[in-house]
């Protein structure tokens, strides 16, 4: 009798859904499953609110705000101040900022006890399609047998052979926002958004910084005219800023990092510095879950989903960064939304990726959404193109920042934006009308009628639509 009841609880379900990962997909997706009544598992290896809010988004703005606000203390005298700034403390920038990013784990915390959601600390393993070991160092704490599971286990650094970590000199973003004191000089390897953020700070705190990609330009994925423009500023800013470039032979020595930097079509030259960070993309963190055990497959370092996030396995989903695709935090969050209206069997929509806003928050800021003039056409389409540069913005010049533009593109059949792309102070918060504009696919004209307050920065807005329809 007893070995009966034994296996009919083994083969009920402790909860309906387990979510492996507490970043904004994790913690997302269990909060609205457990709104929607759900029984929600999360398990979280480490912090709460993943690398976003400890090591990613969130502290990173912290500590650039710091680097901000001394810049512009610097800039005090245009200002009619007589202030004088010594320099960043280091110690105490990176003390906010890692008070900033407990405040918000703590905050994850709190919203998953409201909700009603278990949280169980240690790393997820698959034993079966259904089943989860939880593990803390190495021993097996704990399981928990599940109807529906979302995978969430975010991403780590990509590493490039010859350029290995050691956590010393050759460090990763996690080291460089934690470090004591200010370098004297750095070389960044990677021109995308952590790789530019980072380059930025160190610059502004003092270190001279030498930032190489092997791309043609910096942020790759985003208008050439932006990126030609976010290189004069970070130039201007003091960054020696190397595309089309890599770094060869490597070695550390005592405190120094020596390397070769061979420049498209120039010989290559050796480079020193204190310290090398390298952020050249991330890997999906789909090893030592067990994927094989519950029948779902990975490739090129990512689980492999269809439009709505499901994985091989039927009951199993996939959201965020381990998904591969834009590697935002708030795509992970709309992943979460799509995958728990999809367990739960509604019918959903796919994501759009051209409906993703993506931002980096150097100074000038970047932040886009959509087609680059260059890929809608490369997709078909004939563009007509509006700029308005912030240096004949009212406001831009009141502020003292007057570099950078922003730049529409519409399809010219029916003057729909079709992306919309913004360098310049406060360019990641603009984004948002854009993003809502190209969301409700809105006409150059529409934008152009809508009346914008004066004097703001998104008033260049509305006079790029102008613009386009002058054109």
């Amino acid at each position: 009798m007893h070995s009966m009841q034994q296996l009919s609880e083994e083969s009920g379900f402790n909860v309906d859904l387990a979510v492996i990962g507490s970043g904004p997909g994790g913690y997302e997706a269990a909060l609205r499953a457990a709104k929607a009544g759900m029984k929600v598992c999360l398990i979280e290896k480490g912090a709460l609110g993943g690398v976003c809010i400890n090591w990613g988004c969130i502290p990173t703005k912290a500590l650039l705000r710091s680097a901000e606000v001394f810049d512009l203390f610097k800039k005090a005298g245009s200002f009619g101040l007589n202030v004088g700034a010594s320099g960043i403390d280091l110690a105490e920038a990176v003390k906010r900022s890692r008070n900033v990013a407990l405040k918000m784990s703590k905050g994850v915390g709190f919203m998953l006890r409201k909700a009603g959601v278990e949280v169980k600390q240690g790393e997820a393993v698959f034993t079966g399609p259904n089943d989860l070991d939880i593990f803390r160092d190495g021993v097996r704490v704990d399981g928990v047998r599940a109807k529906h599971i979302i995978i969430a286990s975010g991403a780590h650094s990509r590493i490039l052979p010859g350029l290995e970590p050691d956590g010393n000199r050759i460090i990763t973003s996690r080291e460089a926002l934690v470090l004591k004191s200010i370098p004297k000089s750095m070389i960044v390897v990677g021109g995308g958004a952590i790789g530019v953020e980072m380059a930025w700070f160190y610059a502004m705190a003092g270190t001279a910084v030498t930032l190489v990609e092997m791309m043609p330009r910096l942020l790759p994925l985003e208008d050439e005219e932006i990126s030609e423009g976010l290189k004069r500023s970070l130039q201007k800013a003091g960054i020696t800023v190397a595309t089309s470039a890599k770094l060869d032979s490597v070695t550390v020595e005592g405190d120094i990092v020596n390397a070769f930097l061979a420049v498209e079509g120039a010989d290559s030259e050796p480079l020193s510095a204190d310290y090398m960070l390298v952020a050249v993309g991330v890997s999906g963190n789909c090893d030592g879950l067990g994927l094989e055990l519950a029948g779902v497959e990975s490739a090129r370092g990512f689980v492999v989903t269809d439009s709505i996030c499901r994985t091989s396995a039927g009951h199993i989903f996939a959201i965020g960064d381990v998904r591969g695709g834009m590697l935002l935090a708030h795509k992970a969050s709309a992943e979460a939304a799509l995958a728990v209206k999809a367990l739960s069997g509604s019918n959903t929509e796919w994501i759009d990726e051209t409906m993703i806003p993506r931002c980096v928050y150097a100074e000038p800021s970047v932040a886009s959404i959509g087609l680059g003039e260059k890929e809608a056409e490369r997709r078909g389409y004939k563009v007509v193109v509006g700029r308005s540069m912030f240096a004949a913005s009212g406001k831009a010049n009141a502020y003292g920042n007057l570099e950078g533009l922003v730049k529409l593109v519409f399809n010219s059949a029916d003057g729909r934006l079709l992306g919309a792309h913004v360098l310049g102070h406060g360019a990641v918060e603009l984004i948002g009308e854009l993003t809502l504009a190209r969301r409700l696919e809105v006409t150059a004209e529409q934008l152009a009628r809508t009346i914008h307050a004066h004097p703001t920065l998104s008033e260049s807005i509305k006079e790029a639509a102008e613009n386009a329809l002058s054109v």
